[in-house]
């Protein structure tokens, strides 16, 4: 089993306000999935990171964390005119189907009921479950985005990452609070198709050193690839 690491140039489910210098320090790392909110740096700032990444020949992930539809619909255009390769997260599944057709645009929303910022995951594990099949059947949905680590209910969140893992024949997503090789062990032995890490990279919680070095650590753990 493997499971692809994400990495998202976030903190606080916020872009973080130096990303473009902060990739540019880890330009010779592994990683080959990037990532960024729609929150804390202008369209034009996204603009420019996102054509730095993919001038590296990796692939460009927007995280949406709108909490309202209207500006959740302005996420949705903004990818469109970055130009993003994945689209994460958002609840109006619908709506973000119309505005993506017809873009190359791999569309992978959140599961469940999300609400607040930083974005939480509210309802029974059946509930969640029941929503991501439900999603995941919508012509135009790649994969789902689950925030298994911020789940508000009762249980394991590693359970519940395992129950809609085998719930649905697309691939998932793990975002949000993983902070250690622990989580990440259980995010890869409940077959998520990739994990994000941000806050913690930021914060030093996988290990106290710059983060070339924690992406490194990242890196060592079993079943983790790029």
């Amino acid at each position: 089993m493997s499971s692809h690491f994400i990495l998202m140039l976030t903190e606080n489910d916020a872009t973080v306000p130096d990303a473009l210098a902060v990739y540019d320090s880890l330009r010779d790392s592994l990683v080959h999935f990037v990532g960024f909110k729609d929150i804390g740096l202008p369209v034009a700032s996204l603009k420019q990171l996102a054509q730095r990444i993919r001038a590296d020949g990796r692939k460009v992930m927007l995280e949406v964390v709108a909490t309202s539809r209207q500006s959740e619909l302005e996420s949705i255009q903004a990818a469109l005119d970055i130009g993003v390769d994945y689209l994460l997260g958002g609840r109006h599944v619908e709506d973000a189907l119309t505005m993506l057709k017809g873009s190359s645009i791999q569309y992978f929303p959140f599961a469940g009921r999300t609400v607040g910022h930083p974005t939480v995951l509210e309802g029974t594990m059946d509930e969640i479950v029941e929503d991501a099949r439900r999603i995941a059947a919508m012509p135009g949905v790649h994969g789902l985005d689950l925030l298994a680590y911020r789940f508000a209910g009762e249980g394991d969140p590693a359970e519940l990452t395992r129950r809609v893992t085998e719930a649905v024949p697309v691939p998932v997503i793990a975002a949000g609070s993983i902070d250690g090789e622990v989580r990440v062990k259980a995010m890869i032995d409940a077959r998520t198709w990739g994990f994000t890490v941000g806050s913690a990279l930021f914060q030093g919680t996988f290990v106290k050193r710059l983060l070339p070095a924690q992406i490194d650590t990242i890196f060592q753990i079993e079943g983790v690839t790029a």
